[in-house]
């Protein structure tokens, strides 16, 4: 829930551009860097347990050298909170409601937002269960596209017309950002819950949904096609004909609202955990609502699609640094930590 977002509807028009023919394997690759990144927050788990991040790297390194870090953090998760949620509603408006300001469907989710945020992590844990089975169903919609299925539209050729497997790859990682706030959640789990293996499985589970998905997109156009397609897994479900229901693809379209939610939730839950560090006085239920406000009126600034597009691209490739850079010097820290003999008990 908290990776998916709204990435999956323009997947496989960024495999076909970037990777050519066949460019669902492409899946496997980055799926496979998932992994290894979600290894090394798995050896900080296992060398500090259930101790927080933050404490792990207060007890050695100064706090007027983190705070800079903690600041820096919680902006760059606030805005990808934001720039994720400008991202569907300007879809949305594109798709739906053509003449609705963005920023008024924008403040919208903020407020649900918002909502979640205050009632702390395990009511947001327990929400994205219930949401998850809620939208999992929707896999069960590519069975109606089977009969148009070609396997020769596949091709036998693998990332032939592609621009750039490299700038692919880092571009497909995008719709995977989200398992790295993990790293943050270790306070809230003991070594009881399998926390980690709950996080591979999760991410098992995303790849196995953008697999499937891009294997019916690229059987059901050509490649060719899904070049010039922006978004061909909203442009597949408009072959979707019901008796009762007209333009059936607006109403699954809401769906991805809850994954593009939770995406948000988790950023922006992140950047209120990183100030929190910085102003630990703080009333509860005030830092969210200045990060929310903050990011809202800072939404106004990208206005059109490729803007948020190119921010979101910027602000992704740091992320990615973060997300491999952060349990690296973590690992490290908990390494010296060891050898000095400092190490707290998780």
């Amino acid at each position: 829930m908290f990776q998916s977002g709204v990435a999956i509807l323009g997947m496989p028009n960024l495999l076909a551009n970037y990777f050519g023919t066949n460019g669902w394997l492409g899946i496997f690759l980055v799926s496979f860097i998932v992994s290894v990144n979600i290894l090394l927050i798995w050896i900080v788990h296992r060398l500090g347990g259930s101790r927080s991040v933050y404490d792990i790297l207060e007890q050695s390194v100064p706090k007027l050298v983190l705070f800079p870090v903690y600041l820096a953090l919680a902006f760059l998760w606030a805005m990808l909170g934001c720039l994720t949620t400008k991202q569907y509603v300007l879809i949305f408006q594109m798709f739906s409601f053509p003449t609705t300001p963005p920023m008024a469907l924008k403040l919208l989710m903020d407020i649900l937002a918002l909502l979640l945020i205050s009632k702390g992590i395990y009511v947001i844990a327990k929400a994205a269960t219930i949401f998850f089975w809620l939208i999992i169903w929707m896999l069960l919609l590519l069975l109606f596209f089977l009969g148009d299925f070609e396997w020769a539209r596949l091709t036998p050729f693998v990332f032939k017309g592609g621009e750039s497997i490299l700038s692919g790859s880092l571009n497909l990682f995008f719709g995977y950002l989200g398992y790295e706030l993990s790293l943050f959640i270790f306070p809230y789990t003991d070594r009881k819950t399998k926390f980690i293996k709950a996080v591979f499985i999760a991410n098992i589970m995303i790849t196995f949904v953008y697999l499937i998905t891009c294997f019916v997109c690229f059987g059901f156009y050509s490649v060719d096609q899904l070049k010039t397609i922006q978004y061909p897994v909203i442009d597949i479900m408009s072959y979707i004909r019901l008796p009762f229901v007209q333009r059936v693809e607006n109403l699954f379209y809401g769906f991805f609202m809850f994954t593009t939610l939770f995406s948000t939730v988790m950023y922006v839950w992140a950047a209120k955990e990183a100030s929190r560090r910085i102003f630990p006085k703080t009333k509860p239920g005030v830092l969210e609502i200045i990060i929310l406000t903050f990011v809202y009126f800072v939404g106004f600034i990208p206005d059109v699609m490729n803007e948020v597009r190119q921010w979101l691209q910027t602000l992704g490739h740091i992320q990615i640094g973060v997300a491999f850079g952060f349990p690296i010097i973590v690992i490290l820290v908990l390494l010296l930590q060891r050898k000095k003999g400092e190490v707290a008990d998780g």
